[in-house]
Order: structure tokens, then C-alpha cells, then sequence
């Protein structure tokens, strides 16, 4: 299943291209949703809570890589949280030469182990994982409130799509891998359908879509938590090259107490 799962992900072409720019093209402001501060603060609040679990998470992930002139590449990996501690990881099981390669964030600090050399380094939230495009905030959950100001910029509409449209600026002092962030979320189920990243210069970094987002019930936070299942990111400094991620198997039960340490990922290198 998996393996038929990998060949068809690998595949894929970005025939999601088109719809992606039609949101963009579509997008026109609608001066009757206005939003005090209140309820702008709100809404992203909800978007932080819908993605939280409060317990553990688990999932498969696949990763493909697409740059200009080059065959795309294709990584497998597995994501463990721990919401509750605020604890992530990230370990790569494919392809072999990238098999072990992990990410651990725990305390706050972000550190990357290479099972070629056996040691481990700090990181920043800026860290390309494994030479991908992706971000650790691409597959932790949500902090937006914790991490950003909320301002309400009006109200859009992406394809068919009604949505509410954000500029979040970072926090003094918080690690975060953009500092301005353009969002637009749904306003009918409230998930992110669109998020544009900027330096802190005002040069666009990145632009990511969020298609799909699969429902699921957690035992531990007695209520649904929502996971985006794909994710199809743009580069938009290096024209063409594109990154999407897909989330299956996931699995909302305890994890094993001593999983997030530097210790238990060492052990699964060998």
C-alpha cells in the first residue's frame, strides 16, 4: 500500500498550479465581514485550538522536492508531538542517504542530529529540513497567538472560497522562521487556505496552500482536532521550485514517555 502510496506520490505533477493561482486571481474584498480587534484575535486563536491535540501525535509524512532542471526528490519521514510539553520530532526514514536525520525540538531549542557524523547541532526555526523547502512550523502545531500580532486587513474570497484575511508581525523575541506572515482563512470551517511568509524586509519568501485537512477526534483533548493533509509550497524567490507534503496515518494515541530525547533517536541509527 505504502509502496503504491510512494510511486503515485512521486508522480504527482503540480496540477494543483492552476486552482492555486485561480485563488489568488479571484481574490476581491468584501467590506461587509469587517472585524474589531477582538474578534480577529479570536478567530486566529480558534485556528491556533482547531490544530491542537493537548497529548501526543503522530504521523507519515512525504515529502517531494521539485526544482528547476533537476528530477524531484522524494522524502519519507515520521513526526511525533507532544503538545502538551510543547515537544516535536522529525525523523527521516527515506531516502537511505537522508534514513535517520532528525529534528528534535524540545525546551525550546531546535536541534538536528546527523547519524554520519553522530553529532548533534542547534538550529533555528529558519532551518531548511534535510535540504528541503519545508519548516518545522510546516508540521508542528499551530502557535500563532503565542508567536504573532494580529491585524485584520478585510475580507476576501480565494476561488469559491469566502475568506478572512490577516497580517500577523512577529513578537519581540520569539524564534520564528518569517516574521510577517499574510493569512487567509476559511471563514466557514475557519482552517488556513493560504499563507504568504515575508523577510523582515518585506521580500515574499514563501507562499503555501493548504487544500485538504482531514478531522479527528482526540481522546486526550475530548473535542476534533484538524490536520492539514497537504500542504503545496512555493518557492518564491527561486522561481519553479515547489515542495508538497502530505500527512497520512495519523495516529492521536499516548507515545512511549522517553520517545523525545536525543538518546532514543540516536538508538534508531543504528
Amino acid at each position: 500500500m505504502k509502496v503504491t502510496l510512494l510511486k503515485s506520490f512521486l508522480s504527482m505533477s503540480l496540477v494543483m498550479v492552476p486552482v492555486m493561482q485561480t485563488w489568488a486571481a479571484d481574490a476581491a474584498t468584501d467590506k461587509k465581514d469587517e472585524l474589531n480587534q477582538a474578534q480577529a484575535d479570536d478567530i486566529i486563536k480558534l485556528v491556533d485550538d482547531r490544530q491542537r491535540n493537548s497529548g501526543d501525535y503522530k504521523s507519515l509524512v512525504f515529502v517531494k522536492e521539485t526544482e528547476r532542471k533537476k528530477e524531484p526528490r522524494l522524502f519519507q519521514a515520521m513526526v511525533y508531538r507532544r503538545d502538551a510539553d510543547d515537544k516535536f520530532m522529525i525523523l527521516f526514514t527515506k531516502p537511505k542517504e537522508e534514513a535517520g536525520k532528525a529534528y528534535l525540538k524540545i525546551d525550546k531549542n531546535l536541534w538536528n542530529f546527523d547519524p554520519g557524523t553522530g553529532k548533534w547541532e542547534r538550529r533555528t526555526e529558519r532551518e531548511k529540513l534535510a535540504g528541503t523547502n519545508s519548516r518545522r512550523s510546516d508540521f508542528d502545531e499551530s502557535r500563532l497567538t503565542e508567536e504573532y500580532t494580529t491585524k485584520y486587513e478585510g475580507s476576501d474570497k480565494l476561488g469559491d472560497y469566502k475568506v478572512y484575511k490577516f497580517k500577523l508581525t512577529a513578537k519581540e523575541g520569539k524564534d520564528v522562521a518569517y516574521p510577517v506572515l499574510n493569512l487567509w482563512v476559511d471563514q466557514a470551517d475557519k482552517n488556513i487556505l493560504k499563507r504568504e511568509e515575508y523577510a523582515l524586509s518585506g521580500k515574499l519568501m514563501r507562499s503555501a496552500f493548504y487544500p485538504k485537512w482531514n478531522k479527528k477526534y482526540s481522546e486526550s483533548k475530548k473535542g476534533d482536532v484538524w490536520i492539514p493533509e497537504e500542504i503545496r509550497i512555493f518557492d518564491e524567490l527561486e522561481k519553479g521550485n515547489s515542495t508538497i507534503v502530505l500527512v497520512k496515518d495519523t495516529d492521536l494515541g499516548k507515545l512511549e514517555e522517553n520517545m523525545f530525547t536525543k538518546a532514543w533517536i540516536e538508538s534508531k541509527s543504528k
